[in-house]
């Protein structure tokens, strides 16, 4: 429940855990150790303190804890005042980084572009789009994946949400993409030409630059994709979003409509090659249904098997580790309180390795999926225990955009070809900006007999 009052001293009982250096806090350990919030957990339960970039901080690990902050207490928290203002510099004013009401308007107006009637009509170009890097890679025989699933996510991305055309054009702004994105995470926000937060900015105002000619555009001449839709949403009182609004969602979509699904793609492909068992059922899942007539949307949602591959991917990979949030009015959960100003952080990557949750988490297993208890006796998945597109009212807004260009992607690959895995490559997780293999996951590539 909510308290009444901000101050401190209100909250006697603050959550356990230690504050570590001063100023220094625990940062090191955090960005340094990729178990910290699991130890932690361990030692001191599903809600701690400690001290983050010179900041007091909550954690929350488990269900229970997550689902506080992500939906029964979310009043209590603020996602524009959590995430650092690297974010905010680079994002703009987008969806993101909105709270309130201002949030829940402009999620009301962009919901229908990614929902319906609208996923439907984006069904042919990715698998067009698809289809073509998928003929690019069997005549490359070896790549690296990462850049390549990052080439074609962006392109998929761009032509459907802003409307960009296949080309130069494309490989211009993934390239820009990839410097913005590189900035999230800089040491410091100080735009000093050459660093690279300072490429990020050259970056973001070339984006929004072309953004803002293509919004134009759409104003004058809408056509079939998503930021079209925007141009045209209108609230209860008729209201529209003003230029700077559909520059800011814009650039939102160009870059959450690719670089988690790049992530996941990513380590689809790498399980598979890791576990030739799996990628038999996988192959099996689709020749069935490939002999019943050519891959549609019907049946997309005949593919059970390739449905648990997924859900496993996004709870062993999940492409971002946690959701940031700040305090904007002290709570209490678990007996413990929280002042307001304090950061807040809930862990996706700790969460989805708890064993109570999930027994023998490190293992890549889809079958702990099966909906049937009885097959194998886990219980039944719980509420905010997948998190990886978050959770509660604010649940990912493109989750089924990105889930169907996933299962597109992965059913033309499982129909007609076979990969392998290169020797002599590292494929521990690097998880700035996003998580992905350390040497991208480069394979041997080829149709199969």
């Amino acid at each position: 429940m909510a308290l009444d009052s901000a101050t401190h001293r209100d909250c006697d009982r603050l959550p356990p855990g230690r504050f570590g250096l001063p100023i220094l806090g625990q940062t090191l350990q955090f960005f340094f150790d990729s178990d910290f919030a699991l130890n932690q957990y361990r030692r001191y339960g599903p809600i701690f303190k400690t001290r983050l970039f010179g900041q007091p901080t909550v954690f929350f690990v488990g269900p229970e804890a997550v689902e506080a902050v992500l939906s029964s207490q979310m009043d209590c928290f603020s996602w524009g005042e959590g995430w650092p203002a690297h974010f905010r510099i680079l994002l703009g004013e987008s969806l993101f980084l909105q709270d309130g009401e201002e949030h829940r308007r402009n999620r009301k107006l962009m919901m229908p572009a990614f929902h319906g009637a609208a996923l439907a009509q984006y069904f042919d170009t990715m698998m067009s789009i698809s289809q073509r890097y998928i003929d690019r890679w069997e005549a490359l025989e070896r790549f690296v994946w990462f850049e390549e699933m990052k080439q074609l996510t962006f392109e998929i991305a761009s032509e459907l949400l802003v409307g960009a055309e296949s080309g130069e054009d494309v490989a211009r702004l993934s390239r820009l993409f990839t410097d913005l994105t590189n900035g999230l995470f800089s040491l410091l926000a100080v735009p000093i030409p050459g660093t690279r937060f300072g490429r990020a900015i050259a970056a973001r105002n070339q984006l929004l630059q072309h953004i803002e000619t293509v919004v134009r555009q759409r104003q004058q001449h809408p056509t079939r994709d998503a930021l079209s839709l925007l141009v045209q949403a209108r609230d209860e009182d008729g209201n529209t979003f003003s230029l700077e609004e559909l520059k800011a969602q814009a650039m939102l979509l160009l870059f959450a409509g690719h670089e988690t699904t790049t992530s996941m793609l990513t380590w689809l492909c790498l399980e598979l090659g890791r576990h030739p068992q799996m990628l038999e059922r996988a192959q099996a899942e689709q020749m069935e249904l490939a002999d019943r007539g050519t891959l549609d949307l019907a049946q997309l949602s005949q593919m059970p098997y390739l449905d648990r591959l997924l859900m496993e991917v996004e709870r062993l990979h999940p492409p971002v580790g946690g959701g940031f949030r700040r305090v904007v009015k002290p709570f209490e959960f678990g007996g413990y309180c929280v002042p307001a100003g304090w950061l807040a952080l809930y862990s996706i990557i700790a969460t989805h390795r708890l064993p109570e949750l999930y027994p023998d988490p490190d293992r890549f297993d889809p079958d702990r999926f099966v909906a049937r208890e009885a097959v194998r006796g886990e219980r039944r998945l719980k509420p905010y225990s997948l998190i990886g597109f978050g959770g509660g009212p604010r649940v990912c807004l493109g989750m089924a955009f990105a889930k169907l260009e996933m299962k597109i992607v992965a059913s033309l690959l499982l129909r007609d070809y076979e990969w392998a895995l290169l020797p002599h490559q590292r494929l521990e997780d690097i998880v700035v900006p996003t998580r992905r293999p350390k040497d991208g996951l480069r394979v041997r590539f080829r149709r199969r007999t």
